[in-house]
């Protein structure tokens, strides 16, 4: 249920502050282009590189780390106007975005840009796809996240469990429990940060998070979150951005252990690696995103057995399934863990893989009554 409650004026403040600056970096951008343009020189924009070869895996801290290498977008060369445009374009409508006070999605954005160019049969934009990715080369090259550039994506994570809100979202403050939030649970918001959404009170002693809504379901039906006091998330599969920072914030703010209850199987695994360490393509964002402390509780190679499953369970592995699963054998956070080289080995040599759903061939809350509940207590997981 929610409720008003308080005063959103220093969230009112600090946001302004934040429009303030982002602002200002959108107009240096722009003024950027300008000089040298008077200067007679080339108009090029600096947009740090998003690949695998900018990324650093920083042992220490545990998460991958954007390195200093940098392309320089010309506006006179054929390989490059085009992403010259549309970087101006979005950094315009971004602009439009704060001076009115109003947020659009990502999808918003695609259709704000879109236009046929003016003398030609030539649109700004081929998909959105080519939208976003212009959206995430401003996003570095001005050092401010999405949510800083009035940015949103759609909903896609739930929670429920011992925790109570305050969201800002629609500006004004609601107060939400997470306990009184019915089988559909808190439709996680893509924009999560300390402005938007504020933790009023964490009763919770850690965050389970599943894979998919269905087993998410399952869960909250048995209202697990009720009987061993914690949080339940899910990510619809790959978690977005806002899921992932709401892991990281209960984790950095309350302490609170994240375990990861995943499929057996190479996409599992990569999962779990984005929610642990981050991912390549937003490296720029680990700090902000990536949860080092994470665990890994399952579902396991060892399972089938283990748990005694039939072979109903088992999902034939294909050629792709086993070139991934190598692939993320050598990821340098994962080859020279023991435990990590193990669970991918015998995922290769089971030959299969298994989802958590699996575990309901056992019975319809095993997962919840048993399986988890034993993991927990047995602190068997991967980190």
């Amino acid at each position: 249920m929610a409720k008003k409650t308080g005063s959103t004026d220093g969230a009112r403040r600090r946001i302004k502050e934040r429009d303030d600056r982002t602002g200002k970096k959108i107009l240096e951008l722009a003024q950027g282009v300008v000089k040298k343009s008077y200067a007679g020189k080339d108009p090029v924009i600096d947009i740090p590189t998003r690949a695998k070869s900018n990324t650093i895996w920083n042992k220490k801290i545990g998460i991958l780390q954007m390195g200093d290498a940098f392309a320089q977008r010309e506006l006179f060369n054929l390989n490059q106007a085009r992403q010259f445009m549309q970087t101006l374009l979005h950094s315009n409508s971004v602009r439009e975005l704060i001076d009115a006070d109003k947020t659009l999605s990502l999808r918003g954005m695609f259709y704000k840009g879109l236009h046929t160019v003016a003398g030609t049969k030539e649109k700004t934009f081929s998909d959105q796809t080519e939208s976003d990715g212009i959206l995430e080369d401003l996003e570095v090259a001005l050092g401010s996240l999405r949510e800083e550039l009035h940015i949103f994506a759609k909903k896609a994570g739930t929670m429920v469990g011992n925790i109570t809100i305050v969201d800002n979202g629609a500006g004004t403050a609601d107060e939400i429990d997470c306990r009184r939030m019915g089988s559909g649970g808190y439709a996680i918001p893509s924009i999560v940060e300390p402005d938007t959404i504020q933790f009023k009170k964490v009763d919770a002693k850690f965050v389970l998070h599943v894979e998919k809504n269905t087993v998410w379901s399952r869960f909250n039906e048995d209202r697990f979150w009720e009987k061993h006091n914690c949080i339940l998330t899910e990510g619809g599969g790959q978690p977005p951005r806002g899921v992932r920072r709401l892991l990281k914030r209960l984790n950095e703010e309350h302490g609170l252990p994240i375990y990861c209850l995943l499929d057996c199987d190479p996409w599992g695994h990569y999962i779990y690696s984005v929610i642990k360490q981050g991912s390549i393509s937003l490296a720029f964002e680990s700090e902000r995103l990536a949860v080092p402390e994470a665990k890994f509780i399952g579902i396991r190679s060892k399972d089938y057995k283990a748990c005694e499953l039939s072979d109903d369970v088992k999902i034939t592995l294909n050629d792709n399934d086993t070139k991934r699963a190598n692939e993320i054998a050598a990821y340098p956070w994962f080859e020279n863990h023991k435990g990590w080289q193990r669970e991918i080995e015998g995922l290769l040599s089971n030959g299969f893989k298994m989802e958590v759903e699996s575990l309901i061939t056992k019975d319809i809350s095993y997962v919840t009554e048993e399986y988890v509940p034993q993991r927990l207590k047995a602190k068997d997981w991967l980190d």
